[in-house]
């Protein structure tokens, strides 16, 4: 995969977040794979990794996500594999459908304010939705360690209102499922001001830092969990 194209498909601090394609490209069979979804897809760039492996997709938010993301996807030449739809992922209206559900980056913001039972009702509504043996393929934030909490409160809008998780809750949040395996990374990466210092700063994280610091540093948890 080109670097441009992985840009397209993570779109911020790409170096730490695509650490999670290679873990699901590594273990997902796509000779088996026939549709899935992408939850909370705004610009679609998982929804454009899905297509480009020639699978049915539909590309989801909570509302006018065709007008965030269909140009990603004619660019690409991927837009007659891609259906939009306005989804809510704490009511998603399908069940037993889908071999994949892919989401990044969504569980902070839906439970806002500190609503731990909306997150916890997401991961069922997508255990209802994918088909017995699908797979949920997650990257998310997490709530890391308290210097990265202060700096989020103090220097990222939605620092404060989000719901960051932590690795135990992820746990929680899964337990529904057959199996699940939630992998760590990151630590410094996210305080760049731009890419080509989030790039710099997660070369440190790739070469020592994920290596010594704790999980409970760590602020992406990606992995993959089977119905």
């Amino acid at each position: 995969m080109t670097e441009e194209l992985t840009k397209d498909i993570i779109q911020w601090d790409i170096k730490s977040w695509s650490k999670a394609l290679d873990y699901w490209d590594s273990k997902i069979d796509w000779n088996k794979i026939q549709n899935g979804l992408e939850l909370g897809g705004r610009q679609g760039g998982l929804s454009l990794w899905l297509a480009l492996k020639g699978k049915q997709t539909v590309c989801s938010d909570l509302k006018d996500v065709q007008k965030t993301a269909e140009q990603l996807h004619i660019r690409h030449n991927v837009s007659s594999l891609v259906k939009y739809q306005d989804i809510d992922a704490t009511d998603i209206p399908y069940e037993n459908y889908f071999d994949i559900i892919v989401f990044k980056s969504i569980i902070g913001g839906i439970g806002r304010n500190d609503n731990y039972e909306i997150q916890q009702k997401v991961f069922k509504e997508i255990y209802k939705a994918l088909k017995p043996g699908g797979r949920l393929l997650f990257a998310e934030n997490l709530i890391a360690s308290s210097f990265h909490q202060r700096l989020r409160k103090r220097f990222v809008n939605w620092g404060t209102s989000w719901r960051y998780v932590s690795v135990k809750e992820m746990k929680e949040f899964l337990k529904d499922f057959s199996t699940c395996d939630i992998k760590t990374t990151g630590v410094l990466g996210t305080f760049g001001r731009n890419e080509s210092q989030r790039n710099l700063l997660s070369t440190i994280d790739e070469l020592i830092l994920n290596k010594v610091c704790p999980n409970s540093w760590k602020y992406v948890s990606y992995g993959i969990a089977e119905k």
